[in-house]
């Protein structure tokens, strides 16, 4: 069975992935592999490292195409397997289920210079409840699904 689709909304967080890669030195994770994000970050990310974790066998399969010695995906069943033993320059956050995607916020918060979440204007994904722990804040308005870009370490 093919569950990957492709549609223009996945792509909107493409532009705050672009920007927040480039600005920093750190290296990134991504939490939940995509369409897009993963070859985005994958070319981004030629300098730094890449870790991109995914729990869909199908998302899994296309994401390990992008597999390189600066690039590593790993295959989890569970969301709670994620280690938090470093801090990362971006911390790229769009898998499902997507109530895990507020745990997983909360998880990195002192550990990423940017935490970048996608589909930020859905209301049933529970964002509102997160975006008190965070200094910072930067929501991108300008296509739907939006994209929230979150810090606790720099001005956004």
């Amino acid at each position: 069975m093919n569950l990957i689709k492709l549609k223009k909304e996945y792509s909107t967080h493409m532009p705050m992935l672009i920007k927040y890669v480039q600005l920093t030195n750190g290296d990134v994770l991504e939490i939940g592999s995509g369409l897009f994000s993963t070859p985005l970050l994958h070319w981004l990310c030629r300098d730094k490292k890449l870790l991109t974790y995914e729990n869909n066998d199908e998302y899994y399969n296309f994401a390990k195409k992008f597999r390189w010695r600066k690039h590593k995906i790993i295959k989890i069943n569970n969301w709670n397997e994620i280690k938090i033993d470093r801090h990362w320059g971006v911390v790229f956050i769009d898998h499902a289920p997507i109530l895990q995607r507020v745990k997983d916020v909360i998880k990195f918060k002192d550990n990423a210079d940017y935490i970048i979440i996608h589909d930020s204007n859905e209301k049933c994904y529970g964002y509102d409840k997160i975006y008190s722990y965070f200094k910072y804040r930067y929501d991108y308005k300008d296509c739907i699904p939006n994209t929230t870009v979150l810090s606790n370490f720099k001005p956004l």
